[in-house]
């Protein structure tokens, strides 16, 4: 059952197959966010339809308000006109953001309880949510406080799409920060999209470092889901 507390999300495409595509994509990895999909016109061909775009918002909005992904600039341009006609159009954030990847990473933010505005925040900063060379430092597990371990990856894929988006969700509820390192990489583990680029196969080890008050809930909870395979 969906939590009403969570913000959801609408994907305007001008293309039904694409908009669902990229809301089944989120949808697997925010199960308990409601993503909705518009795409091409009224008569099935390719376009906006500004009246299904308002329906929606609507369906979409559990509570907390929702974020618009949308694919070219006329289907900003309907996305922004529903909005404008809406009771409460400060309940809306249509964001500008790449599709897939926003759409992926708002729905992580949404799925762990952020706000409305952090879950926009979150959508047009996944362009740049990559993994970023380890720098040279001391060895993280070194570092004052830090709890640390090196985490096999005992599913057959490794870190791909669904592990990386259940790790995510894992840390986002805890008051800690947490690295993810394989090779000679690392990256955020709140951000499902820095992990995946991480490309850590399955059969390997992720050093997983954390810092914080919940660091060693956080290893230890990363740990068990390694252990049980990410669920795949």
């Amino acid at each position: 059952m969906t939590d009403t507390t969570r913000v959801g999300l609408v994907v305007v495409s001008h293309s039904d197959m694409l908009a669902n595509g990229v809301a089944e994509l989120a949808a697997q990895m925010a199960p308990d966010v409601t993503v909705q999909p518009v795409g091409g016109t009224e008569e099935g061909g390719l376009g906006t339809d500004y009246g299904a775009v308002v329906e929606a918002l609507a369906d979409a909005d559990s509570g907390a308000g929702v974020v618009v992904l949308y694919d070219l600039g006329s289907a900003k341009m309907t996305a922004e006109m529903a909005v404008e006609s809406a009771d409460d159009p400060s309940r809306y954030a249509v964001v500008d953001a790449p599709l897939v990847e926003g759409a992926v990473a708002a729905a992580v933010a949404a799925q762990g309880g952020a706000a409305l505005a952090d879950v926009a925040a979150t959508a047009e900063g996944a362009a740049s949510e990559t993994p970023a060379a380890a720098p040279d430092r001391p060895a993280l597990h070194l570092v004052q406080g830090a709890v640390s371990a090196e985490v096999p990856l005992t599913n057959e894929v490794g870190l791909h799409a669904r592990p990386a988006a259940l790790l995510a969700r894992t840390v986002a509820e805890l008051d800690a920060d947490v690295t993810v390192r394989y090779g000679t990489e690392e990256a955020n583990a709140a951000s499902v999209l820095a992990l995946m680029g991480l490309s850590a196969p399955g059969g390997k080890s992720i050093t997983v470092v954390a810092t914080g008050k919940d660091a060693e809930e956080a290893v230890r909870r990363i740990e068990e889901l390694a252990e049980r395979g990410f669920d795949d």
